[in-house]
């Protein structure tokens, strides 16, 4: 007894050893025996700490943005689809999970060159860059709008501290983004093992609760005070365009539950390996409910009002007391949140362009020169994004559409598909080929139909 429950436990924390040290993952491991001593007291993360961190992957920009497809959906089937995807995804991170212990890959990357080879590796890792730049494009834009104010169809919504201090040069937002991403995002750039940003990631999953508590308590002293209408439930279709109009929902939808570029990572420190699907199925759980309650409460506030990012109608009177301080705490609070959450998504960002790059360099958590100029080169990318990009909803339409189908159910699908090691079941196979259709069908129409509008929305003036 004692024998048998020992030999797991030393092969276990072995294993993880040499995970943990290599921090080219999502990539092929090609010299472990490079490591140093440094991380050699690390006996592994907690369930805690890992369902905190995938948490905060999974809760980021996604949900300033689920209010507004609530707006597009209605809220029946807006709910409906929220949790459809978090069953989708559950079982997506069961596949790559799953075959991933067939073919001993410890990262997504090692993953698709089992199944792939070389090209498939680098195919997610494109995917992975395209879709992480965005996100945190997505992040900078909601705390420039936040701090610093937004315009949307012709209205000015004004920002905190130009609410706090009126209409100054050093609140503009070029400014504020410049001393935040000095100042917050380029330190926390700086760790180089996942589980070091678990305290970061249980501060920023409070302010989340923080924020969502905030808002479900506004809107239901605005219900019982009658100060607000039941929002609708249904679609309002009336034509074909607005029926292709319902599909531009799903790249918001993918994009709010994609994690799984860090699922490997966070498995790979974990003290216990057989604790990652309690991991998913938790932090899945937890993000569902925040993603509900978030886009019903936020669009009861609103209703057809509800612009993309919703932190920007936290700018006028509510008609309850102390209005201006609740909306000033919604704001900040979510954008604290946003600021924490940032080295999550930023951390594998790094790691596939490094090996993109430098794919026989030694591990880039040798080499600090490298490590700094890949972290600087990428940061700067990001702020350029977010100074010129205009709207959260063009960024999630062109990630989502794209990088993050990708990366949640079409990459997934094919290795099912591909079954190098004979381990698919049919049932495997059949959800592997609906979810490929299900993808390429959807992102199709989302990308025709945003073309449409486009296009009708820059010719009507000239007519």
């Amino acid at each position: 007894m004692t024998i048998g429950n020992i030999a797991p436990k030393k092969e276990r924390k072995s294993r993880k050893n040499k995970s943990i040290v290599d921090e080219k993952a999502p990539l092929l491991p090609k010299r472990q025996d490079d490591v140093g001593a440094e991380f050699d007291e690390f006996n592994g993360a907690s369930f805690t700490g890992a369902v905190f961190n995938l948490s905060t992957t999974i809760v980021g920009a996604g949900i300033m943005a689920l209010p507004a497809t609530m707006k597009v959906l209605g809220l029946g089937l807006g709910i409906v689809m929220i949790i459809f995807m978090a069953f989708l995804t559950e079982a997506s991170i069961e596949l790559i999970l799953r075959f991933s212990r067939a073919g001993k890959s410890s990262s997504y990357g090692g993953l698709m060159g089992d199944a792939f080879g070389k090209y498939g590796k680098i195919m997610l890792q494109i995917c992975v860059m395209i879709n992480n730049i965005g996100v945190l494009i997505v992040y900078m834009i909601i705390i420039g709008d936040v701090l610093s104010g937004t315009s949307s169809s012709g209205v000015h919504h004004a920002g905190v501290l130009e609410g706090w201090f009126g209409d100054q040069w050093w609140n503009g937002r070029a400014v504020v983004l410049s001393v935040t991403t000095v100042c917050i995002f380029a330190p926390l750039a700086c760790f180089k093992r996942i589980d070091s940003l678990k305290f970061t990631s249980a501060l920023s999953v409070a302010l989340a609760v923080v924020f969502l508590v905030i808002t479900v308590g506004i809107a239901i002293i605005k219900l019982i005070s009658g100060g607000v209408m039941m929002p609708r439930l249904i679609p309002d279709v009336t034509d074909l365009t607005s029926l292709l109009n319902l599909f531009t929902v799903v790249p918001v939808l993918v994009t709010a539950y994609i994690c799984h570029y860090n699922v490997h990572s966070i498995d790979n420190e974990l003290e216990d390996s057989t604790q990652i699907k309690g991991v998913v199925r938790t932090s899945l759980a937890l993000c569902s409910s925040v993603y509900i309650m978030t886009s019903f409460f936020g669009f009861l506030l609103f209703g057809d009002a509800t612009l993309d990012d919703v932190l920007a109608n936290y700018d006028t009177n509510l008609g309850i007391p102390y209005s201006s301080l609740l909306n000033d705490a919604v704001r900040v609070s979510y954008a604290a949140h946003l600021m924490l959450v940032f080295p999550i998504v930023f951390y594998p960002l790094r790691l596939n362009l490094d090996g993109l790059l430098f794919p026989t360099s030694r591990p880039l958590v040798l080499d600090n020169l490298r490590f700094a100029l890949v972290s600087i080169g990428l940061v700067a990318v990001i702020f350029l994004g977010a100074n010129f990009i205009p709207s959260i909803w063009d960024a999630f339409q062109f990630t989502g559409a794209t990088a993050a189908v990708c990366l949640g159910f079409i990459f997934p699908a094919a290795i099912t598909l591909k079954d190098r090691h004979n381990i698919a079941t049919k049932k495997d196979k059949i959800l592997a080929v609906f979810m490929i259709v299900l993808a390429v069908f959807s992102n199709l129409v989302a990308i025709y139909s945003d073309a449409y509008a486009l296009i009708k929305r820059n010719t009507s003036p000239r007519e």
